[in-house]
């Protein structure tokens, strides 16, 4: 059990960020135009391989606690710049899919601060396991 809970449970909960990640690297312009700050292009990079340097971080155990709490404050900063932002609007199907993705969004967040805490106690055993 503690392989599916830990080992398992931490790639299958990086391996997405990482592709997210690539996926910034190779769609940089269309993803530019979300941004918005200065420089926007440059901003898809760098959340690109942070997100790639997380996943590794999570999955490889080294740092993982820093990357999950950093990774946890990136969705904040996303879910409260893009998605609810996004969701003041009339159009219906555009309302649906921002909160969706904020409800996500959210949910990523508590898993990345929950794997924030176990990484600080030997990556994946909970307390009374270690």
């Amino acid at each position: 059990m503690q392989t599916l809970t830990g080992n398992v449970a931490r790639i299958i909960f990086a391996v997405p960020f990482a592709i997210f990640g690539m996926m910034h690297f190779m769609h940089a312009g269309a993803m530019a135009g979300m941004v918005m700050l200065p420089g926007g292009v440059i901003w898809v990079y760098l959340t690109g391989m942070a997100l790639i340097l997380a996943a590794i971080s999570i999955i490889t155990g080294k740092q993982a606690g820093l990357a999950n709490l950093l990774l946890a404050l990136m969705l904040l900063v996303f879910t409260l710049s893009v998605h609810l932002p996004g969701m003041m609007t009339d159009n219906m199907m555009q309302k649906i899919n921002q909160m969706s993705t904020l409800l996500r969004n959210i949910s990523l967040i508590g898993a990345a601060l929950t794997y924030a805490g176990l990484a600080g106690n030997g990556g994946g055993a909970t307390k009374s396991e270690a």
